[in-house]
């Protein structure tokens, strides 16, 4: 039931996905997992909010949703509790509870975490948006300092991957176009005569208080080569010139079926990887419109499934990508239907806990990068050469 093949990317013909929506087992079924499927690279990860969701976890009587994220999943990427708001929620005090019960949760899970973020102009604390007001560059810089230093030197070595700078370029749809956020990004403001100075400075205290993490930048509508990714592109070559320990470059990959897909996802991917950058898909969802007290059609179902499987194997295909995350794995845990008015459906599982055709098609994709699959016309003629090679042993996640 699992490998359904067809003529669309990712095996799902429409009657095939409707069918296995609605044959899909629950939560508690022996599944697959995405974790062990595919090759060691990229990691397969999930975010999670671990003040909701983690902070009682007991590994001896796990809720549902806590076996899923531990049985699926390499990687956890803290939904909220590494936001400002929530770990930095008034001036000098500091709250890791829900952060250390994601750091907890992996542990014990044999996962890793993906920190996110340190500098992003959105979930801010009240005393921060006061504050701002009035801060001169230098009392910014020492507020952000502080904060970077003390949150990425808790979790020293113990945390593979952050997102430093997260969404600093404005959209062309924005006043003013694609710019850095200086309107709107409180340490962005305070700094607004040499923005980039400050955004260089935070990876590097970021790369003093944990050298062996990879240091990203990461934003939305950054998937193809467009205006955007151009200004993040001469960013990050003029960051690398300054010394600046820039690893990499994440694409967060939050799509509707409301946009085209956007193809030059596998280009632009390509050309940061050609700056000597890692890459990776942070926070993958894929939203159908109008879905609201309705179910999708066959034809959303299976264009939810083609992008999923299109945002993997773009990460799969390019030996620099190190990390693919979708942000959140349920819909009854998804950020959308309270972001995106009337759109919903974004995850790999139903609010009721059944696993939609894009986690099988995403499974099969991550087997295939690890055995390829014999020709068909291997079924009647086994004795053609290309069906009788000896397929290596699958190594890595096997073994782990």
């Amino acid at each position: 039931m699992r490998t359904i093949r067809g003529p669309l990317l990712g095996g799902l013909t429409l009657a095939a996905s409707a069918t296995l929506l609605l044959s899909a087992p629950t939560a508690g079924a022996d599944q697959a997992t995405l974790r062990d499927a595919g090759p060691d690279r990229p990691l397969i990860g999930t975010a999670a909010w671990g003040q909701r969701d983690l902070i009682d976890y007991d590994r001896k009587n796990p809720t549902t949703y806590q076996q899923l994220i531990g049985a699926q999943f390499d990687s956890i990427t803290p939904e909220n509790d590494m936001k400002w708001a929530e770990i930095h929620p008034e001036e000098g005090v500091y709250d890791f509870s829900g952060a250390d019960a994601v750091m907890e949760f992996a542990k014990r899970n044999g996962q890793q975490v993906r920190g996110h973020t340190l500098l992003w102009h959105s979930q801010n604390p009240a005393w921060v948006t006061e504050a701002s007001a009035t801060w001169t560059c230098d009392e910014a810089r020492a507020v952000l300092k502080d904060h970077i230093t003390t949150v990425v030197g808790r979790y020293r070595n113990k945390i593979y991957e952050w997102d430093v700078a997260n969404e600093i370029y404005q959209d062309t749809w924005d006043v003013g176009g694609v710019r850095l956020r200086t309107n709107s990004n409180p340490f962005l403001e305070a700094c607004a005569d040499d923005p980039e100075a400050l955004i260089g400075d935070a990876f590097r205290w970021a790369h003093k208080a944990d050298p062996k993490a990879r240091l990203f930048l990461n934003d939305y509508n950054a998937e193809g080569i467009n205006e955007k990714t151009d200004a993040y592109y001469g960013l990050a070559k003029r960051l690398l010139a300054d010394g600046v320990p820039l690893h990499g470059f994440g694409a967060q990959a939050h799509l509707s079926l409301q946009y085209d897909y956007d193809n030059g996802l596998e280009a632009n991917l390509e050309r940061f990887a050609k700056l000597g950058l890692k890459v990776a898909i942070t926070e993958a969802d894929v939203r159908i419109p109008e879905v609201e007290g309705r179910e999708p059609t066959d034809e959303e179902v299976a264009e939810h499934t083609n992008r999923h499987v299109k945002l993997l194997k773009a990460c799969l295909d390019n030996e620099a990508c190190t990390s693919f995350t979708v942000w959140g794995f349920n819909d009854a845990y998804s950020w959308v239907p309270q972001t995106f008015a009337r759109e919903g459906w974004a995850t790999l599982m139903t609010a009721d806990g059944q696993l939609k055709p894009a986690f099988y098609a995403m499974v099969d994709t991550l087997e295939d990068a690890v055995t390829p699959r014999l020709p068909k016309a291997c079924d009647k003629k086994p004795e053609l050469r290309p069906c009788s090679f000896a397929l290596p042993t699958p190594a890595g996640r096997a073994n782990r």
